[in-house]
């Protein structure tokens, strides 16, 4: 991320980023049922897995990744994120 990227080298393929996403969450919880027990993992392991990909593309974009996974019943709620900046090139503004 050190050089300018132009052009299609720098843009935002919304596909390419779909694909990242499915294949994370299928990689976590593929075709098991809702388990309480395993929700956290779940979501840790999607949240992770996700921006691990998103950064080996080699864009120069700021990531935020939440995954939130609920029961359809209208039970309790959990969620997990993470982000990813350029430290050297990126500030942070309140």
């Amino acid at each position: 991320m050190d050089e300018f990227q132009t052009g299609e080298e720098a843009s935002f393929v919304v596909d390419e980023v779909s694909s990242i996403i499915k294949e994370a969450i299928e990689g976590a919880i593929g075709g098991n049922a809702y388990q309480h027990s395993k929700v956290n993992q779940w979501t840790t392991s999607v949240v992770e897995q996700t921006l691990s990909q998103l950064t080996k593309l080699g864009k120069p974009f700021k990531y935020i990744v939440t995954c939130v996974i609920m029961q359809k019943n209208g039970a309790g709620l959990h969620t997990a994120s993470s982000c990813f900046w350029d430290n050297s090139s990126d500030v942070l503004s309140l």
